[in-house]
């Protein structure tokens, strides 16, 4: 009977375990998928895209708040450029801009106010690229409006807040062969740029895995924003909603959409404790609904078995951090929270990095082999007197200046940007991807490919130049 009732049990729980088993992957198989809307009749589209050089790149700004006044400073030091109109919802904000430029020598007579005075400013046939700082909320109605008469859009981050806003910027770059791209800072930080160079050259043998993240602590801010539109549009919205400081950099390092591709994601989120009160405290007003967690994490997996995981948190005392690491089988890089890098004994041999017999493996390279590797593997987009003027001009240590003299740049001179629409859609839809995720238990959610089959035509990152190489 011992026997008998002994292998019952056992086939009970054989069975239980296969039970789960099949019910474990029944729910691996379900990937939740969103829409890709066929490519219109005629559209093609714009990797490596090339228009007209321009001699001088006629530039109208739009938003005119901390972020857009500091572009238009910035833009007095851009060689190839003449500013021609400003436009923002509040005078005085046109006006306070128009003065500056006046001090420098600058006549801008065409301004533009009210909510939809930037129309009236993309009609003019005398401007070439809007530059748009506004609101999140508006970023990508703006810049389709520019784009559909026929100017490039460079388009503060974030540049689309939903897939649908990802699908209509796409679409309307392919239409018009226009330029659309996202100002995506971070991706010309000095250390980030060095880290891009050395994983081009194999320094960090395959890299498999990254990390990004944007902590910034926003709890005393939050009424520095006009209207205060960043903490409603927190309390309106799960997911990572601010992903492109830490994804746009890594996906470079990692060839998205040249060679890979992002895959599926899940996401999940921790309660809304500080989100809470910062509404109670600024707007006093009770929102136990707030809906974005004060901290969300998104782990991504890539086509060629990568994975990233990205991490938002604007609510905690958590010190400013975008994480940025890279992982290969040779080596490691890392930003934060202090600098860093390490490399197999292999690849330092074969890279010509010395070392002693005292060398730890399990520790970060020296400062002197730090500063061998950064000789080695310098950016190609940088010398001496770029990385003087960029510092000198600043812009968050000077990847501002970069960004836009690398804009500018490839305008001027006809061509491809360092960044296209399929960046801007592919970093920015990471938000409501991840929101779908949560609301649906962290379940994996497919990332649509924006570039419709043509992931793998371009062969790795690279910057163009104008003598017709790419580096």
């Amino acid at each position: 009977m011992k026997n008998i009732l002994k292998s019952f049990m056992m086939c009970t729980a054989a069975l239980m375990m296969a039970g789960a088993t099949i019910s474990c992957n029944q729910e691996e198989s379900k990937i939740i998928k969103t829409d890709i809307p066929v490519r219109p009749a005629g559209q093609q589209d714009v990797l490596g895209l090339r228009t007209p050089a321009l001699d001088t790149v006629r530039i109208a700004f739009v938003g005119l708040g901390g972020r857009g006044s500091f572009a238009v400073y910035r833009y007095t030091s851009v060689p190839w450029t003449k500013i021609v109109a400003l436009c923002d919802i509040e005078p005085d904000r046109v006006q306070k801009n128009v003065d500056f430029l006046a001090e420098k020598g600058i006549e801008v007579k065409a301004t533009y106010t009210g909510d939809e005075g930037f129309k009236t400013m993309c009609q003019r046939d005398d401007i070439d690229l809007v530059y748009i700082c506004t609101d999140w909320k508006n970023h990508a109605p703006i810049a389709l409006y520019a784009l559909e008469h026929g100017k490039h859009a460079a388009i503060e981050v974030p540049s689309a807040t939903s897939l649908d806003e990802c699908w209509a910027l796409v679409n309307a770059a392919e239409k018009n062969r226009r330029h659309c791209m996202m100002l995506e800072n971070c991706c010309y930080d000095f250390f980030e740029m060095s880290a891009l160079q050395m994983a081009r050259n194999g320094v960090f043998g395959e890299v498999l895995h990254a990390e990004g993240s944007y902590h910034h602590n926003l709890t005393d801010y939050w009424d520095g924003y006009w209207r205060n539109w960043r903490l409603e549009f927190n309390s309106k919205h799960k997911g990572d909603i601010y992903p492109t400081h830490g994804l746009g950099p890594v996906c470079q390092a990692l060839n998205i959409h040249r060679g890979d591709r992002l895959k599926t994601l899940v996401a999940m989120e921790t309660k809304s404790n500080n989100g809470v009160e910062s509404v109670k405290r600024y707007q006093g007003v009770d929102m136990p609904e707030f809906q974005n967690g004060d901290e969300t994490c998104t782990m991504i997996s890539t086509e060629k078995g990568k994975t990233i995981l990205i991490q938002h948190d604007v609510m905690t005392p958590r010190p400013y951090d975008r994480m940025y690491q890279l992982v290969g089988t040779r080596g490691y890089a890392a930003k934060y929270p202090v600098e860093m890098y390490s490399l197999s004994r292999e690849k330092m041999d074969e890279i010509g990095i010395e070392y002693d017999e005292n060398f730890n493996i399990h520790g970060p390279l020296s400062e002197e082999q730090v500063k061998d590797l950064y000789a080695k593997y310098p950016s190609p987009i940088l010398d001496n007197d770029l990385e003087e003027l960029a510092k000198r001009v600043g812009g968050h240590g000077g990847m501002d200046f970069l960004m836009d003299y690398r804009l500018i740049y490839c305008l001027h001179n006809g061509l491809p940007l360092d960044m296209d629409v399929y960046d801007l859609a592919e970093w920015c839809c990471i938000s409501e991807l991840g929101a779908i995720s949560i609301a649906n238990g962290s379940a994996p959610v497919e990332v649509p490919d924006f570039t419709r089959g043509a992931w793998d035509k371009v062969n790795g990152f690279s910057y163009a130049f104008a003598d017709g190489s790419f580096k």
